[in-house]
């Protein structure tokens, strides 16, 4: 009986033997001979999904004029699926492709933080501190905070196995290798080996294509300035995402090979600009190493921002300070160079048509000239107009005469005896303006046009600095203007102030502050300011975008109509007796007044001086800051226009600039230049 039930699954197994091994002939002959051909092609061929790089959405300006685009370019990265993971097969083909770039002269991208010296001898790159700590640490060669350049090189070398090359190869292998890792190289995040790669490599290496293997070219949209030189600080640039940008928006699908917006309009609309990624099929022939794609979801490029700056009026500021101020040279100091900001205004909204801070720059050139900008003592990369802090001079004159009217301390009829020294408190505070009216008394409108110190002080005497502060906050002074990009909020005197920074609060600071002495405030700030007096003390917030909208389309997204922020509450009759003291200024006999005589409108301005110390050559001089606050036409204001220039010894150098603006906007400087119709582009 056991012997049966033996025999029994003895030949049970045998037949399940003999059914998997029959099944398996099948399959065989299925595989071999019936779609033999079929399944040997498909082995020929290795596929991967990899994203599709967006192109960034393209700024305008308010007339649909191209300010930033973008242009088609040969990017070299390598994909994730078909490079080698072998290190030695790796690195050979990472030598060969390193010494084909070399060899013609091309650039790849080099991000280690390890040089050699004429010596041979790796150092440590200056400025490289946090990528250097980054590569010591835990997360890649593990060593110690005092690990040399040496120590760092060598485990370079023992972590992709590069012994067998000439130390110069060993490090631009590993430095290729440790941005692959630095990159976060993987399938669905290739990396970019090298830019703008020229038709001849391209070639060299689809020749090649069997041993480069995983390296393909493909064309990849590039930022690119219509005129580099075009308002640099407004536009910005990007650049490769740092840390802390990354860490703060990779929910948002981040990656570390991506570009971000680094300042600018580039990084304030970076949400807008930003497209969405497409995905695509590559299918390489693992015989030959050609490269087939398909699309799966087309990439979406980001949305068209549209600028308020009118783009020919800020080419022609651009061009006309910086010669305007050296022709009047004689008026400036003697070796402080041409340097300011201009800010142009709609007055009925507040949009920005120009923001000039000088020096410029050319932006298309940043990376190439960095250590040249950053050497440059004129400070080209500050932005001037919102983040330089000038004392205002006697153009907050007229906000304390705003202020002393609605108070009703003075009336126009009001009129103060200047001697030109005005005592107070056993100090005497003088004004050099008293060979104007040679001791005679002025009101208010000819303490305006005069810029009579003695008058002011008296007004600063008489309403203290809470109450002139008060007016000016509601001015648009001292706060943010609303701006999208990064600004400085000003500094209005104050006891609180004084104390804050260690200092004692005296009376006579009240007078100083009715004649600008003790405040700073920024150009842009300065401009808002003007604004609200040609509004009739109307506030409205200043801002550089226009509208966002679909790309190709032009479809309307979203919209920035002008927005109001406040209102100081000052009479209509007050107004009207200063808006008409800047308006005798802005076309009496005085220089600009004389500037301004054959401009199709009437302008209304107020000047202003004010004194720094700076250093020169290693030495503390006092320099004096020409000032210009204007609005026209007078009657239906619909710009403001203010002016800086840093080393004037008046604010005459600065007036032509102002002329010439008013000239094009109004007149044009010649029909060619006359500002284009809104909208022509943007349908």
């Amino acid at each position: 009986m056991n012997l049966r039930k033996l025999n029994l699954r003895t030949y049970t197994m045998i037949g399940l033997l003999v059914a998997v091994l029959a099944g398996f002939g099948v399959a065989l002959v299925n595989i071999q001979l019936v779609h033999g051909k079929e399944y040997a092609a498909e082995n020929a061929y290795s596929t991967s999904s990899v994203p599709i790089q967006a192109a960034r959405g393209v700024i305008l300006d308010r007339n649909g004029m191209p300010m930033v685009i973008n242009q088609s370019s040969l990017s070299m990265v390598f994909q994730s699926p078909f490079l080698p993971t072998d290190p030695a097969e790796r690195a050979e083909i990472l030598a060969s492709l390193i010494a084909l770039f070399d060899g013609e002269g091309a650039e790849w991208i080099d991000m280690l933080p390890i040089a050699l010296d004429e010596a041979g001898a790796p150092v440590f790159l200056e400025g490289r501190e946090r990528d250097i700590a980054q590569m010591k640490g835990a997360d890649y060669l593990k060593l110690n905070e005092y690990a040399t350049a040496q120590n760092c090189l060598d485990a370079l070398i023992a972590r992709y196995h590069l012994e067998g090359y000439e130390k110069s190869v060993a490090r631009k292998i590993a430095s290729v290798q440790y941005n692959m890792w630095r990159m976060q190289y993987s399938t669905m995040n290739p990396y970019t080996f090298a830019k703008d790669v020229n038709e001849n490599l391209k070639a060299r290496v689809r020749e090649n294509s069997v041993f480069y293997r995983g390296v393909q070219t493909e064309v990849v949209p590039v930022r690119t300035y219509i005129d580099g030189t075009l308002a640099p600080h407004v536009l910005g640039r990007v650049a490769a995402i740092n840390r802390e940008d990354y860490d703060a928006h990779k929910g948002e699908g981040y990656r570390l090979a991506d570009e971000f917006g680094a300042s600018g309009m580039e990084r304030c609309a970076e949400p807008w600009l930003r497209g969405i990624r497409g995905v695509k099929t590559v299918k390489v022939n693992n015989e030959t190493g050609a490269a087939d794609e398909s699309i799966d979801k087309a990439a979406q490029q980001g949305k068209t921002v549209v600028l308020t700056i009118n783009s020919g009026l800020q080419k022609l500021i651009e061009e006309k300070f910086p010669k305007n101020l050296e022709d009047m040279k004689s008026l400036r100091h003697p070796v402080v160079p041409p340097a300011g900001a201009v800010v142009v205004l709609d007055a009925r909204t507040n949009e920005v048509l120009a923001c000039v801070s000088l020096p410029g720059y050319d932006i298309s050139q940043y990376q190439a000239n960095l250590a040249q900008l950053n050497s440059d003592v004129t400070a080209p990369l500050y932005n001037r107009a919102l983040q330089g802090l000038y004392e205002p001079g006697s153009t907050i004159k007229v906000s304390v005469a705003l202020a002393a009217l609605q108070e009703g301390i003075i009336t126009e009829s009001f009129h103060y005896r200047c001697t030109g020294a005005y005592p107070f408190l056993g100090h005497v505070f003088h004004c050099p303006q008293v060979y104007l009216h040679k001791g005679r008394s002025v009101n208010v409108v000819r303490a305006l046009v005069d810029s009579c110190n003695s008058f002011f002080f008296e007004m600063g005497r008489q309403l203290g600095f809470e109450k002139i502060n008060a007016y000016r906050l509601s001015m648009g002074l001292g706060q943010a203007t609303g701006v999208e990009l990064p600004e400085q909020l000003g500094v209005m005197d104050s006891q609180e102030r004084r104390e804050a920074i260690g200092q004692q609060w005296y009376a006579g600071y009240n007078l100083q502050t009715a004649i600008g002495q003790g405040n700073l405030f920024t150009p842009m700030q300065l401009a808002v300011y003007a604004s609200t007096i040609a509004n009739f003390g109307v506030r409205r917030r200043a801002h550089f975008i226009q509208s966002i909208r679909e790309p190709g389309t032009n479809e309307l997204v979203e919209a920035f109509p002008p927005e109001v922020l406040g209102n100081t509450g000052i009479d209509k009759a007050v107004y009207d007796i200063v808006r008409g003291a800047m308006l005798e200024l802005g076309t009496g006999d005085t220089n600009a007044g004389r500037q301004f005589k054959d401009l199709p409108v009437k302008v209304a301005g107020k000047t202003g001086t004010s004194q720094v110390v700076r250093v020169i050559n290693g030495k503390s001089q006092e320099v004096t800051n020409g000032l210009f606050i204007s609005f026209a036409p007078f009657d239906n204001p619909e710009i403001v226009v203010v002016a800086v220039g840093e080393g004037c010894n008046s604010s005459a150098p600065v007036i032509p600039t102002v002329r010439d603006i008013y000239q094009y906007y109004f007149g044009s400087l010649s029909e060619m230049e006359k500002p284009q119709a809104e909208g022509v582009l943007l349908g």
